[in-house]
């Protein structure tokens, strides 16, 4: 397991380069352009600035998170073989940065929601809260207007070009189903995967946030049977899943060990964190710790090193501990905390097997 850390970059983070490699274990950041539009191609000197970062802080910059795809590629517009180009493009260059590893998501309009960024919790701490009865009498607008009022700090996938388009977005989607969405995302994995596989790079796509439908809009990447559909689509190790326990811990049917297991070989990338899901369907983030929220986490890890993952993983949403001011679910301490649990867990699988080799004689 190769741990790195999502960095928003130079003026866009609360936390430092230095900070993210004084954390036990951690390799690399985990970056995007944040200021590049969803379809066009990534200017080289922009990718160029961020190699000039990693090189002087020691930390590789092999994932990146994400290439966002236009919504004209997930709608199957005649216009989408302009934006599948340019993302073609983006991949080679990122290829030659030494980026092993292209996060991405195919949800419609949102890639995230939350109703609060920053509940209070019992022990004074805020984390990212998701209240379903709320989404589901909320217009979408004032949603917008809740995650969008954060100044300080750009919100991925909640882009204001993208935004701007919401009405026009909503209206376009309207009648598109699961199966139509589907279609679509084979076209572009068809497309897509081979330059990918060419440059020995892995695509890892991303579950829903939440795992389910929101707004009407249709959603493909829930569960078990979503994930591998969409692996058969293209059978390559290009082709893989950014396995979210996060994202799909929040639908409880959801067997996330049993999935590392399952798709062992076809997760380049791994997100890993916890939430306590109600009765009633809302989630809340919480510590990493198996025992604060309704993900097992610590089997989750133990699933990871029975099956010899070697793939990247990052401790994903943390909660907002100490009095830290930072970017939601994105704050130093929480996460770094989170960092020691799972390699804590990692460590003490590792000497279980080295204690039964040993006691076996091999």
């Amino acid at each position: 397991m190769k741990m790195v850390f999502r960095w928003y970059g130079e003026g866009n983070d609360t936390v430092t380069l230095n900070q993210i490699k004084q954390i036990p274990g951690v390799e690399g950041i985990v970056w995007m352009l944040h200021d590049v539009p969803a379809g066009e191609e990534w200017p080289t000197d922009k990718i160029m600035t961020y190699k000039k970062w990693s090189e002087e802080s020691g930390l590789h910059l092999e994932v990146v998170e994400s290439v966002n795809v236009h919504e004209d590629i997930k709608l199957g517009l005649p216009s989408r073989d302009r934006y599948i180009e340019n993302y073609k493009k983006t991949i080679a260059k990122l290829a030659s940065v030494g980026v092993k590893t292209i996060c991405y998501n195919f949800m419609p309009v949102f890639d995230w929601a939350r109703t609060d960024l920053f509940k209070e919790m019992e022990d004074g701490s805020t984390a990212l809260f998701f209240e379903k009865a709320k989404i589901q009498n909320l217009d979408p607008m004032e949603l917008v207007r809740q995650i969008a009022d954060n100044p300080d700090f750009t919100m991925p996938g909640w882009e204001p070009e993208r935004l701007g388009r919401l009405s026009e977005l909503f209206e376009a989607y309207r009648g598109v189903t699961e199966d139509d969405l589907r279609s679509n995302l084979r076209y572009f994995l068809e497309q897509v995967v081979p330059v990918a596989e060419h440059y020995d790079i892995k695509m890892g796509i991303h579950p829903d946030d939440p795992p389910f439908s929101i707004f009407g809009l249709p959603r493909i990447v829930k569960n078990r049977d979503d994930i591998r559909r969409i692996l058969d689509f293209v059978d390559s190790p290009s082709n893989g899943v950014t396995l979210c326990s996060g994202s799909l811990g929040a639908n409880p049917d959801n067997d996330i060990a049993a999935m590392v297991k399952e798709f062992a070989g076809r997760i380049p990338f791994a997100h890993i964190r916890n939430v306590k899901v109600y009765d009633n369907g809302d989630f809340i983030e919480t510590s990493h710790r198996t025992q604060d929220g309704s993900v097992d986490i610590a089997g989750i890890v133990r699933a990871y090193a029975e099956t010899g993952f070697t793939g990247y993983a990052r401790p994903d949403h943390g909660r907002h501990i100490w009095d830290e001011k930072c970017r939601p679910g994105y704050g130093l301490y929480d996460r770094a905390l989170g960092i020691m649990y799972l390699w804590g867990v990692w460590d003490s699988v590792a000497r279980e097997k080295t204690a039964r080799l040993e006691g076996s004689g091999q």
